[in-house]
């Protein structure tokens, strides 16, 4: 945004202002202070990001702006939507104001949606409750909805279940139901985490134009400094439950204050930034002799069947490998069955045609007991380690598991050692051994994730967005310890991302799916340098870059 209408955005009353905001929560007698005497205000047509790194308080500052924290915080200040103190108000009032006046997007689209009702009945459940219309309207704006944030055939997805949806597909529907009602306020946390470029494109577009068309106040909690480039106009940093630096956009990218700012600044990830290029490294490099596929997949196809008989072709003859000890990175936008086909490769997916073939064992149509005694030689790290770990089992008591299961330890008792030495490679203290995965930050379950899925060692590893729910410093951390165990251990992966940053700097290889087939496979320098398919540019031109007067500059060209 040009400095002038920022300037003038200034001078009005903010939509929602936050003062001397306080949060403390009460734990088996210990008390955790989350957020600090944390001061900030957003106006009507503006766009705040807060950024920070897991733990800092953000998502729980915006948690209190809606009357969401559970009953062992405790809060202090004021949080005012136009003019009204949140905090005052009792729960009757809130639940009015909430979906109408201040609407929020969750980070885990999974766990805010509910499993029992079809998309289309929450979405047009929001619209029934929050405006006075029938119910064949309430269908229609719900479709309308889905469409403005492009999920595609809105029409037949209307009727299906979160379950049936991608990741990126229920992020939009989210997006969708925070939007329905046109809300005063709009906080979204982690909005375009699970979504690939192009779409996450098209997103920050949508949340712009409704800034734009109902002057909407934006408030965006994001690890992205692309997107912070792209759509904030001022930023506010957070950093163990404190501001250590408010600024506009410009002056915190070009001029950070605050060592804090330019350590986060110096860690985000962009394309073109690899000092290394991928295939320089002995695991892509041409003079290595071929090795035997660790994974190769044989014109696979999977078929899934939706309502009314019709048939979803979610992976359209494909065919991939993955050599010995090689990274290749699997990228597309989201449904375009990336993540079906990463878990046709560990078999958790039957194909509906073709051969999954690992090392030497064809498991197409290995039964489950003649498949559990190959699984010790592939695992899979899921992109939520929050739902993948048993909540019920301590740390060290979910790595055991995998443990035991595979035969690699006898007892619980033989595990205590391997535990240790896998938590001290992941470069996670022991102490955390014998906490539960709620009590840990999402890069560090992302670790735990990541040792219980190497402590087999694995011949194959998939790795599914391992790391798009992180942080650019806890990210570029964990990014690090994955590349070393890598090289160490020398296990062959497939890795999915739709962060184009991270395929470059640990992938030799690139696969790019759309609709279910592979459109352009190749070394990772010739496709991102120069791809020759078409819908590989549009991904490589969609991607976010951190700095604002190119953001400004490439909007411009595109306009």
């Amino acid at each position: 945004m040009m400095e002038g209408v920022a300037a003038d955005i200034r001078k009005e009353r903010p939509a929602l202002s936050v003062r001397d905001l306080s949060i403390d929560f009460r734990t088996s007698g210990n008390v955790v202070h989350a957020v600090k005497a944390v001061s900030w205000d957003v106006a009507p047509r503006e766009i705040l990001a807060i950024v920070g790194e897991s733990g800092s308080g953000k998502s729980v500052s915006a948690f209190a702006s809606l009357g969401l924290l559970p009953r062992n915080a405790e809060v202090k200040g004021h949080i005012e939507l136009d003019g009204t103190d949140i905090i005052a108000l009792p729960e009757a009032q809130l639940e009015k104001i909430r979906g109408s006046r201040i609407a929020m997007v969750f980070q885990d689209p999974m766990g805010s949606l509910n499993p029992t009702m079809t998309i289309g009945a929450q979405l047009s459940e929001t619209i029934l409750r929050h405006t006075n219309v029938s119910r064949d309207e309430a269908r229609r704006q719900a479709i309308h909805l889905l469409e403005q944030v492009g999920l595609p055939q809105p029409e037949l997805r209307y009727g299906l279940y979160p379950h049936q949806l991608s990741g990126g597909q229920r992020q939009r529907v989210v997006i969708a139901i925070a939007i329905s009602c046109q809300p005063h306020v709009l906080i979204a946390d982690e909005p375009t985490t699970a979504l690939d470029v192009t779409v996450q494109a098209e997103i920050l577009r949508l949340l712009s134009s409704l800034r734009d068309r109902l002057g909407c106040a934006i408030v965006i909690i994001t690890h992205n400094m692309g997107v912070v480039a792209d759509i904030a106009d001022r930023v506010v940093v957070m950093k163990s439950g404190e501001i250590v630096e408010m600024a506009a956009v410009d002056d915190l990218f070009y001029a950070p204050q605050h060592a804090y700012t330019q350590k986060l600044l110096k860690s985000v990830p962009h394309l073109g930034a690899t000092k290394v290029p991928a295939e320089a490294r002995q695991a892509g490099s041409t003079s290595v002799p071929a090795r035997e596929a660790a994974l190769a997949i044989r014109n696979a196809s999977v078929d899934f069947a939706l309502p009314g008989g019709k048939i979803f072709k979610a992976v359209d003859n494909v065919s991939l490998s993955v050599e010995e000890n090689e990274v290749v990175g699997l990228i597309g936008e989201s449904g375009s069955g990336k993540s079906t086909l990463g878990r046709c490769a560990v078999g958790l997916q039957r194909v509906s045609n073709g051969n999954v073939i690992l090392g030497r064992n064809d498991i197409t149509y290995l039964s489950f007991s003649r498949m559990r005694p190959l699984r010790k030689d592939f695992t899979m790290i899921f992109q939520d380690p929050g739902a993948s770990l048993d909540p019920r089992r301590t740390i060290a008591g979910n790595i055991a598991e995998s443990l035991m299961i595979h035969g690699i330890v006898r007892s619980r008792a033989d595990a205590g050692a391997v535990v240790a030495e896998w938590l001290e490679k992941v470069e996670l203290q022991q102490h955390l051994a014998t906490r539960y995965p709620f009590e840990l930050s999402g890069g560090q379950r992302q670790r735990v994730a990541i040792a219980r899925a190497l402590s087999i060692n694995p011949k194959l590893l998939v790795a599914d967005e391992p790391t798009s729910a992180l942080d650019v410093s806890v990210q570029a951390r964990v990014l690090d310890i994955f590349t070393h165990l890598q090289q160490r251990l020398k296990f062959a992966c497939l890795f999915i991302s739709h962060d184009l940053a991270v395929i470059e700097s640990i992938c030799s290889k690139i696969a790019v799916m759309k609709s279910g087939k592979v459109v352009e496979a190749g070394r990772t320098g010739q496709i991102l340098s120069n791809p020759s398919n078409g819908y590989t540019r549009l991904l490589l031109n969609a991607v976010p870059i951190p700095d604002p007067k190119l953001q400004r500059a490439r909007h411009l060209g595109q306009a």
